[in-house]
């Protein structure tokens, strides 16, 4: 008996068998124990183990079908972002193309006013200095043609033109000067010819005397000068285009 024990001891270290078989052949039984069949106990109870492998093989399938899902869906966010940003981009260049426009209408807009503004100062300056002009003309006239003969009138001379004085002062100030046309060639768009005079001292269209001054607004005319020109003297017709021809005998 005790051989027996010891030759299925044996077997079940080579076998690789649990102990709980060992235990079960140590036991009192009856029935005869098969070497064979703690054998196919262990086999038995390894299959599951192999078999856990082939149970992890699904999740990996089905991980990296949830993968494929998961990247295609991000591909079409993706692109439906893309999408949203092209569409924000063009309404971005949109606003700054209407920005731009709206700002340059603007820009041109005040430097139309400003011009506007500045000739309207203007127009209303020279209507207010032309009002003025010929009280000027008179004071001048008064200086060239009163003589005082006496204290008295000399007096009332000075005074008179000390108000003239005043006056081209402040015209002065507000950007008036006088032309000075005598000498100079005759050109119409400062000066108003009004009479004429034949003359050989003078080439013709030179200015001979301004019997009205003209007067400039800073760089603009604010009144014609009216002058009388030089024309070419005229040649007196000879004594013998006068005489009649002779009469035919």
């Amino acid at each position: 008996m005790m051989d027996e024990d010891k030759q299925v001891n044996n077997t079940s270290k080579q076998l690789g068998e649990p102990t709980e078989v060992k235990q079960a052949m140590n036991s009192d039984s009856p029935v005869p124990m098969n070497v064979n069949e703690p054998g196919s106990e262990v086999t038995e109870q390894v299959a599951p183990q192999t078999s856990v492998p082939e149970e992890t093989v699904t999740p990996s399938q089905d991980n990296g079908v949830a993968a494929t899902e998961t990247q295609a869906v991000d591909t079409a966010v993706i692109a439906q972002m893309s999408q949203q940003i092209e569409s924000l981009k063009a309404q971005l260049e949109e606003r700054n193309t209407q920005y731009m426009r709206i700002a340059a209408d603007f820009e041109n807009y005040r430097k139309r006013t400003v011009k506007e503004k500045e000739d309207l100062e203007v127009q209303i300056k020279r209507n207010a200095i032309t009002e003025l002009l010929p009280v000027v003309d008179n004071f001048e006239r008064a200086r060239s043609q009163i003589k005082p003969q006496n204290d008295g009138e000399m007096a009332i001379h000075k005074s008179y033109q000390g108000v003239y004085k005043l006056l081209v002062d402040s015209l002065k100030r507000l950007g008036v000067s006088p032309m000075r046309p005598e000498g100079q060639p005759f050109d119409p768009n400062l000066h108003e010819a009004v009479m004429r005079e034949h003359t050989d001292e003078y080439p013709e269209g030179t200015v001979l005397e301004e019997l009205v001054r003209g007067y400039y607004l800073g760089d603009r005319v604010l009144r014609h000068a009216m002058v009388k020109v030089a024309a070419p003297k005229e040649d007196m017709p000879s004594s013998e285009e006068n005489q009649s021809p002779p009469e035919n005998s």
